[in-house]
């Protein structure tokens, strides 16, 4: 009898490896997955009609769309496969909790919350970063989670860092003047000197009164000069209205009549703050005695007869700025400021004025915003179109521009008879306020305007 003997087995057919997941399925997709849709989620959150589009309003709808990511993690791993990730459930309730209160209650809790969020985010990143090690062998889920704790990480500590020099720039640089309320907001007002006519300063896109350092205490030697913040930059706070041109002109004059500060007025403005001036000139023209234009931006004449949009309507790019300003409550605004050495060739303090606010969220959102509104800002400055026999100088950075720059500024020089067109030797854009050599041929510019006034004499070419 032959007998036939059972073959053993070899292992030619591999089960799973521990790192797939195992045979209910690949973790690594569920944390692909989840991880994208909390991406997505954030960024649909962030641009839905029923969130407010307020910068902490904002940062909470990302929030909830990350918690929404992570709630899927905790569920989908459970659900599909043998390496179940309960620990991700503490991620979404912290991110949604925190989210759902700043979309709630908006700046009303912004304040508490960042200084609660980022030692909480830390010790929660290290906990995550355990569970993980412990917990996770998919090799592709590791590779997958780790760089999110690395940007959890490094936003705790940046975050930490920025409230803290925030707080210590307050201290450190106090308000100089008043805040006084135009409607719903209120805007920073300093005047210093005495004399008349009123010097009233405008800084350019992006920029706030600290930028005029130089030329502020140069002018008020020899008559009254007032400085003021736009709506959102330095020590004003934001606004809910779109800030193009006619708002900022009407926010000026409603400051300076609630601020007690009669005209007439001369009025200097530099690059966008030119076409703020020109506008405030052609709405009010029996306040406005003279005019100094510093390398301003050009006006162009209208595109058409559209109708100013609504203020209830959908802000598209309001929610973009709002959602690009979040990286500053990171620090990661304050870090650029550094590296380009913003208002490096102003007085100390100045300089440091203008690092400290221009390294806030609610100044960088302000910023991208002054920007969309370019092309409505220069349309409006377009209506100042005959400034009479008022003086205007025309002062122009002769180095930086082109030909049709230089174009434009001839043209600004032709809105008075009585006018002064300046070029500016080895001065660039910036230089005219931020550098004290070139500054100063902008606050003899400005006290040239102001003796024209006093005296009813033209201008000195």
């Amino acid at each position: 009898m032959t007998i036939t003997p059972t073959p053993i087995p070899t292992p030619t057919d591999k089960g799973p490896s521990p790192s797939d997941g195992g045979p209910r399925g690949h973790i690594g997709w569920v944390v692909a997955v989840s991880l994208a849709v909390g991406l997505v989620a954030a960024l649909l959150l962030a641009a839905a009609a029923f969130v407010p589009s307020g910068d902490a309003e904002i940062a909470g709808a990302v929030l909830c769309g990350f918690a929404l990511g992570w709630a899927m993690l905790a569920v989908l791993s459970v659900r599909f496969t043998d390496q179940p990730q309960r620990w991700a459930v503490a991620p979404a309730l912290f991110m949604g909790s925190g989210g759902l209160a700043l979309v709630l209650f908006g700046s009303r809790v912004d304040e508490v919350l960042s200084w609660v969020w980022p030692p909480a985010l830390l010790a929660l990143v290290v906990w995550m970063a355990v569970r993980i090690h412990r917990q996770l062998r998919s090799r592709t889920g590791r590779r997958l989670l780790y760089p999110v704790i690395a940007v959890l990480t490094v936003a705790s500590i940046g975050g930490g860092y920025e409230t803290v020099r925030e707080a210590t720039d307050a201290i450190a640089y106090p308000m100089p003047g008043q805040l006084i309320d135009v409607g719903g907001y209120s805007l920073h007002l300093n005047c210093t000197g005495s004399g008349s006519p009123t010097v009233v300063l405008e800084a350019g896109g992006g920029e706030m009164s600290s930028n005029l350092g130089w030329v502020s205490p140069a002018v008020a030697d020899k008559t009254r000069v007032c400085v003021y913040d736009r709506a959102g930059h330095g020590w004003s706070e934001p606004a809910d209205t779109r800030q193009d041109g006619t708002q900022i002109a009407s926010d000026l004059h409603a400051l300076l009549q609630r601020g007690g500060v009669p005209g007439p007025y001369v009025l200097a403005g530099h690059s966008f703050g030119g076409l703020y001036v020109r506008t405030f000139a052609a709405r009010y023209p029996d306040e406005v005695a003279g005019l100094v234009l510093i390398d301003s931006t050009a006006s162009k004449s209208p595109a058409g007869s559209a109708s100013p949009s609504d203020p209830g309507s959908y802000d598209a790019m309001g929610r973009v700025s709002a959602l690009v300003s979040t990286s500053a409550r990171v620090g990661l605004a304050r870090l650029f400021n550094q590296l380009s050495s913003a208002g490096g060739d102003l007085p100390p303090r100045s300089g440091n004025e203008v690092r400290a606010t221009g390294a806030t969220a609610r100044n960088l959102r302000s910023t991208i915003d002054e920007y969309v509104q370019a092309n409505a800002a220069m349309e409006q400055a377009a209506s100042l179109t005959d400034f009479a026999d008022k003086p205007l100088v025309v002062l122009t950075a002769g180095s930086g521009n082109d030909a049709a720059w230089q174009a434009k500024q001839n043209a600004m020089a032709t809105l008075s008879t009585n006018t002064a067109h300046r070029v500016v030797k080895g001065a660039v854009h910036e230089a005219l306020v931020g550098d004290k050599q070139y500054a100063a041929a902008t606050s003899q510019a400005i006290l040239d305007v102001v003796s024209s006034v006093r005296t009813s004499q033209p201008l000195p070419k």
